[in-house]
């Protein structure tokens, strides 16, 4: 699942982030309704009826959290990107060769050169060590911060570039809380989270007894100390995703006002942006707290801290020992993985990290045709006309603000596949040896790339996710939807499957980031990505006490039995639940208008099941996933979306069709009541 970040709705998915696999010559059957476990009733449980069989006969393996579709699609990709990793290590450099495959190259050679980064000890990090160590005064913290920020290597917060909520034709530099190891601000005081608690001091300690410290136990009280406070200035999980809190423009004097302690012209021209720069801090509110902890906390705590996330960053590309102790808190005991990926896996991950645009292009090539593309265009115009229609059907929205929607909806930018151009990779210099300094180097050069862009007018067609990613995504700042390479291939999309089972499978995905723009979050941004109110007073009420509704039903689910008190949280999942719930319905519907034009195919049944049935089956394998105790507990504190039992049932509850498809009677677990059904989009 997704690292944490900013849960903006600049960018949102249906799943997080996962790499896909090639698309097979040979494609299996579209679906295998062996996998049906028919001692199950699908109005009871439906997640149960399609997935439980395939759960049981594929347990979670021992380095994964969770298994499942996405997951499967994973290990498939791997194997397809370590043969273009390790062609790219072993080719020679010659003149005229592709620059991009070189580096990529150069980056998963010294990766994988493990003797040599064992010899290299703690050497790589000792310079930005001794920077730390000499730290005395808040100003000499806050130029640390600005040097670190710089070198692609923030602390603190993350200084980026977005599109200006206010005028989405200009690129603004944007400073957002990147300032917790914990997954969430309640994991620093809630009673539930004490065992992580004590698991994250037992590894700052055992990092500062690697790195040499005399008192490792008095330094990680001392870090500990300090984030808990920088925890205590943090939104929650849902505060954080409103846009309200995500935007908030300054120039360096109205900054200085909010941060008397850090000034902010400097840190401005340290990035390579003019001191007179206007740029986004927010929120306001954690930016005030950072800056009295800068002026008050004692410089010891300060030294612990960024001593502890330069060791904790660092991890996963020093000698074995920091790797070992990195998994051991992060894998094993937040996320509950038994064992660490292999050494290969590690790597591709760096390089997707770091030079994943490199890698999508050289994945596009050997695995996806302009002709797949063509027939995912195809399938993504006729789910964006559901919508519109669906739009124009709305019982519940008054004529303007529905006007308003639509001229949204013919805003759209969709992204097929992969990139019309792609980046540029010239002047990166990588080296054989050296893996820490190559991952150093490519963190400046992509914040060099980024401040860059600070300034210049917004390229919409430009994309922020990679391609071979099996998610898609919504990106509320130029109203986009991407459907990378890599989601458009079985059990998602299938060239010669049917059409309920593609429907059901990329077409739901297709509706589902349709309807992000007009979640909760989405739905406060117009059609060129500038955050404005389109909507009356009375649809903006009628709205929010459909989506309310939303949040009691899913506050309702625990989906751990041995943890009862911990629920999925309706707030911050209410987009995804929102998309999830339209994406259904817009998929059905276009699956409703093929079959119209095909009245043969419209009742033809296949493997016993109608073509509604087929659909919902299609929906309810997608999701198809068992995540780890550990790792649920993480995902419920948080992750946007539901866990995968309750995206299913929770979903399909609300939809009529699904009732009337399985004959669904009153009483059934299935069928909420008709006065309980949400209905939005």
């Amino acid at each position: 699942m997704p690292c944490p970040r900013r849960l903006a709705p600049a960018l949102l998915s249906i799943a997080g982030t996962f790499f896909a696999a090639s698309i097979s010559a040979a494609e299996t059957p579209p679906f295998d309704t062996a996998e049906l476990d028919r001692s199950a009733a699908p109005c009871v449980d439906f997640d149960r009826f399609v997935n439980a069989r395939w759960l049981a006969a594929h347990p979670i393996p021992p380095d994964q959290v969770r298994w499942g579709v996405f997951d499967q699609l994973t290990q498939e990709s791997l194997r397809v990107q370590r043969d273009i990793a390790e062609h790219a290590a072993g080719a020679s450099a010659s003149a005229g060769g592709d620059v991009a495959a070189h580096q990529i190259g150069l980056l998963y050679r010294s990766g994988m050169d493990a003797a040599a980064i064992e010899r290299a000890g703690l050497a790589p990090l000792q310079s930005s060590l001794d920077a730390v160590a000499r730290l005395k005064t808040p100003e000499d913290t806050a130029a640390f911060l600005a040097r670190a920020a710089a070198d692609g290597q923030p602390f603190v917060f993350a200084f980026d570039v977005q599109g200006d909520f206010r005028d989405a034709r200009r690129q603004i530099g944007a400073a957002a809380p990147a300032a917790l190891g914990l997954p969430s601000r309640d994991y620093y005081a809630d009673a539930r989270y004490a065992r992580e608690r004590r698991a994250y001091r037992d590894y700052m300690i055992r990092l500062f007894q690697l790195a040499g410290d005399d008192a490792p136990d008095r330094a990680a009280d001392d870090a500990l100390a300090l984030e808990t406070s920088l925890a205590e200035v943090t939104l929650s999980p849902e505060a954080a995703r409103q846009p309200a809190n995500q935007f908030h423009a300054v120039r360096a004097a109205e900054a200085d006002r909010l941060t008397p302690h850090f000034r902010w012209a400097p840190f401005l021209t340290a990035q390579g942006l003019p001191a007179t720069a206007e740029f986004s801090l927010a929120p306001p509110a954690f930016f005030t707290g950072f800056d009295r902890l800068l002026a008050t906390a004692p410089p010891a705590q300060w030294r612990a801290y960024m001593r502890f996330h330069l060791l904790d960053d660092a991890a996963p590309y020093l000698a074995q020992a920091f790797q070992d102790a990195s998994f051991d808190f992060h894998g094993r005991a937040l996320a509950g993985q038994q064992r660490d990926k292999p050494r290969w896996q590690r790597v591709l991950g760096t390089v997707n990290a770091q030079m994943g645009e490199a890698m999508g292009q050289l994945y596009v090539a050997r695995t996806f045709s302009p002709e797949a593309r063509q027939r995912a265009q195809v399938l993504v115009t006729r789910l964006l006309a559901a919508l519109k229609a669906r739009i124009e059907a709305l019982d519940w929205m008054s004529g303007a603000t529905k006007a308003r929607a639509l001229a949204k909806w013919q805003a759209f930018v969709p992204k097929v596949g992969y990139p019309d151009h792609w980046r540029d990779w010239s002047g990166l210099e990588l080296s054989a040896g050296g893996y820490y300094a190559n991952v150093r180097a490519l963190a400046r050069f992509n914040h060099r790339d980024a401040m860059a862009r600070v300034g210049q007018p917004t390229d919409r067609t430009r994309w922020s996710v990679l391609p071979q990613t099996v998610d898609a995504f919504y990106r509320a700042e130029d109203n986009s939807i991407t459907f990378p390479a890599a989601i458009l291939q079985p059990p998602f999309f299938y060239a010669n499957g049917d059409d309920a089972i593609n429907y059901g499978g990329i077409g739901a995905a297709i509706g589902h980031e349709a309807t992000h723009g007009f979640d909760d979050a989405g739905r406060q941004f117009d059609g060129q990505g500038n955050q404005a109110d389109w909507w009356t007073a009375e649809d903006n009420a009628r709205f929010n006490s459909r989506a309310d509704a939303l949040v009691r039903q899913f506050n309702a689910y625990a989906p751990l039995p041995d943890h009862p008190d911990v629920h999925v949280n309706g707030r911050l999942t209410l987009g995804e639940n929102i998309a999830d719930l339209g994406g259904v319905h817009i998929a059905y519907d276009a699956l409703q208008a093929a079959l119209k034009a095909a009245p043969a195919e419209a009742n033809r049944r296949i493997d016993g099941y109608t073509q509604d049935q087929r659909f919902f089956l299609a929906f309810a394998r997608i999701w198809r996933a068992r995540m780890r105790e550990q790792q649920t507990l993480v995902y419920l504190a948080s992750n946007p979306h539901a866990p995968p039992h309750e995206r299913i049932v929770g979903t399909l509850g609300n939809v009529p069709a699904f009732a009337q498809a399985f004959q669904c009677r009153t009483g059934d677990a299935m069928l909420r009541p008709v006065k309980d059904q949400v209905r939005i989009w």
